[in-house]
């Protein structure tokens, strides 16, 4: 009897041992320290988190909130994140201003941003010789703002420009200075403005066409290293921007919104529905838009003066391989 106990015990060890050969291996845990800007836009990282498509695929990601573009640029560059989601120029700045071999693997959106004013500035015209708030004033969103001014009759040198730092700053800054005439805002911060009586100027995208907004990118020398754990990372993000766009999810979204952006459960619910929106909100898969990336390398080229004749080609910044690879996985 005991050795038919021990025959059966041997077999059924064999078994284990077969199955367990035949299932793919788990990917050793890696951790990542990603940095983002405040705002809707983060829903595939919070999916991603809540859910767990991070931890199935063996990452471990902090995700850390920027100050300023300043932070992002300079802690991507010296190795302190990995990966950094913030408007695409700002790797356009690093390429061309600091040198720095960068790439952009995804997009995200088109930026949502939207010029808020104070209430006693009803156009373009009130705003000359008013101050107005930048995150940066050489990147980016501020971009938008000068060319939407310029189109409106208003030049550098007509406004004073001031750099207080990220969205959830350049609001905070208008609630409490009045002299801060207008800042760019995006979502769900332009929400808090008009809730707080702030006026509103238009989007920037009506004003100006299409834009590509909040991107991915990485040190090209880091993700030829850490190509699997940059797929495993994009699959993941595309899995949580799937889910928290997916009506059955709504409710739980919403959570995610109050939790991470302070919300009330009614301006969570706004932000999601235009997040989720199928045209206007974040972009399906975290495609980039290849006319929205020609457009902000036109604005760099209008704004600073950046190339004595034409923009480099999309190409130069762009390297689509690790997407195509992650989306090809799902």
């Amino acid at each position: 009897m005991p050795r038919a106990r021990s025959a059966a015990t041997l077999l059924a060890a064999a078994a284990c041992l077969a199955t367990a050969m035949t299932l793919p291996a788990r990917p050793q845990t890696t951790d990542l320290t990603i940095m983002v800007f405040q705002g809707m836009q983060n829903l595939p990282q919070l999916a991603a988190k809540s859910q767990g498509f991070f931890a199935r695929r063996g990452l471990n990601v902090d995700i850390r909130i920027a100050p300023d573009s300043d932070e992002l640029r300079e802690g991507l560059a010296h190795g302190r994140y990995q990966i950094v989601h913030a408007g695409v120029d700002n790797a356009v700045a690093m390429a061309e201003v600091a040198k720095i071999d960068i790439a952009i693997v995804m997009g995200g959106d088109n930026g949502f941003n939207r010029l808020i004013v104070q209430p006693e500035i009803k156009s373009y015209a009130d705003l000359r010789g008013k101050t107005v708030i930048v995150d940066a004033p050489d990147t980016a969103f501020a971009f938008l703002m000068y060319e939407m001014l310029r189109r409106n009759g208003l030049n550098k040198g007509d406004y004073e420009i001031k750099p207080v730092g990220a969205s959830f700053r350049r609001l905070d800054v208008m609630l409490k200075d009045k002299t801060a005439a207008a800042a760019m805002l995006n979502m769900p911060f332009t929400l808090r403005a008009a809730a707080a009586g702030l006026g509103d100027l238009g989007s920037a995208v009506e004003a100006l066409g299409p834009y590509q907004g909040t991107g991915a990118f990485v040190l090209r020398k880091w993700a030829a290293a850490h190509s699997d754990v940059l797929v495993r990372y994009m699959q993941a993000y595309i899995e949580g921007l799937r889910w928290g766009v997916d009506p059955k999810n709504r409710e739980q979204a919403i959570k995610l919104y109050v939790d991470a952006l302070k919300l009330d459960e009614a301006m969570a619910a706004r932000t999601l529905a235009v997040a989720a929106h199928p045209t206007d909100g974040l972009t399906r898969d975290a495609r980039l838009d290849p006319d929205g990336f020609k457009n902000v390398l036109a604005l760099r080229a209008n704004v600073m003066k950046q190339w004595a004749g034409s923009p480099p080609a999309p190409e130069k910044y762009l390297d689509g391989s690790y997407y195509a690879k992650a989306l090809a996985g799902l």
